[in-house]
């Protein structure tokens, strides 16, 4: 469950430190890019889209379908959950 946060706040830091948050939004694949360079492998990266999905379904990240693929944003109306859930599991204060 632990790491299920630490790898939810990973996703969530990396949109926002772009501040994509609302209309403001990037590629679905751009919030895995930080989980390439580590030795999580094949299993890894398949854990982290399946937590990706879990904050889709959740309401913290949404998504904006185009016709050159997905793109998805923070949720602005719930931000003060997605700061505090990566102020603890990171450290980090946005």
């Amino acid at each position: 469950m632990d790491n299920d946060k630490v790898v939810a706040a990973r996703l969530l830091f990396a949109l926002a430190r772009k501040r994509k948050w609302g209309e403001s939004h990037t590629a679905y694949e751009n919030m895995f890019r930080q989980f390439r360079s580590q030795p999580m492998g094949r299993e890894g990266l398949k854990y982290a889209e399946n937590i990706a999905a879990m904050l889709i379904r959740g309401g913290l990240i949404l998504r904006k379908p185009t016709h050159y693929g997905l793109q998805v944003s923070l949720n602005p109306r719930r931000a003060q959950e997605i700061k505090n859930l990566i102020k603890e599991q990171l450290g980090f204060e946005l």
